[in-house]
């Protein structure tokens, strides 16, 4: 009896253990792919709040759903579907390992208890930033100041309030409405320095912004939240699209003329020739 009590207070105390270290390493995970968009018990940021989802959803669901969230809204299931509608910006696929995702999920569960480590781990990280300067961070936005670590201009991808009539790239969505999207200044300052997308980890991680220029593009980011594109851009892009027409007009029509006289000499010469050779020739 004594063994098997023994035996069972070791295995307690083992898997316990394993836990613990399994959550340690989900810790990890978490702040440098999840706490970006979500916390545990800190409410909503990007992403929903965290707290409680390991007991109000099945543990397959949320494998499932932290393994390939596209395939889980591919496949019409209402949960997810209902996620999509309500935040603005799709999960995307991080690229976890099924060892990666158990220890995410033991990670949440852990903080969602109140288990050693404290909520407060599960907070988005904080992120000390220096004063913003929205102009200098426009003039990163839009490359007229080299990033740095030599990174990519985020108008390369972006669009954005206030960077002229033809805007940004069309890879990345629209930052306009970002402030609010990613949940203020402490959002977009997270979400610039962690990365956590794929395809931004894939640029960035290479050439990680300094805390000077994620203040400025904080700074930029939050004034597209107020400002409106300017009334003109719309009448600069109908004036260059009028001129393109005419200049293509005065092309076709140039091209058109030369080729119908290019075709109408020949027929009038032949004419002419013709007409003259049945006139009868005078002495």
């Amino acid at each position: 009896m004594i063994r098997v009590l023994a035996a069972a207070s070791f295995a307690l105390i083992f898997g316990y253990a394993a836990g613990i270290a399994l959550a340690d390493e989900g810790s990890t995970i978490f702040s440098a792919k999840c706490a970006a968009c979500h916390t545990i018990g800190k409410g909503k940021l990007v992403g929903p709040d965290l707290k409680g989802i390991t007991n109000t959803q099945s543990h397959q669901w949320l494998e499932n759903w932290v393994s390939s969230p596209s395939n889980v809204i591919k496949s019409g299931d209402p949960t997810a579907t209902a996620l999509v509608k309500q935040f603005s910006i799709q999960m995307p696929d991080l690229g976890l390992s099924q060892a990666d995702v158990d220890a995410v999920l033991a990670y949440i569960a852990q903080q969602s208890g109140g288990a050693p480590g404290g909520a407060n781990a599960a907070a988005a990280p904080a992120v000390n930033l220096p004063p913003g300067d929205p102009e200098a961070g426009r003039e990163l936005f839009v490359g007229a100041t080299r990033l740095h670590n030599g990174g990519p201009p985020c108008m390369s991808c972006h669009s954005i309030s206030g960077i002229g009539a033809f805007g940004g790239g069309t890879l990345g969505p629209d930052l306009s409405n970002a402030f609010k999207d990613l949940g203020g200044e402490s959002g977009i300052a997270s979400f610039l320095s962690t990365t956590p997308t794929p395809t931004m980890s894939a640029v960035w991680s290479k050439h990680p912004l300094t805390p000077q220029e994620i203040a400025n593009l904080v700074a930029f980011i939050k004034e597209g939240a107020v400002a409106q594109r300017p009334l003109n851009v719309l009448a600069q892009l109908i004036v260059l699209a009028v001129i393109g027409a005419i200049i293509l007009v005065i092309i076709a029509a140039t091209y058109w003329r030369r080729r119908l006289r290019g075709v109408r000499i020949p027929l009038v010469a032949g004419a002419n020739a013709t007409f003259l050779s049945r006139q009868p020739r005078r002495l």
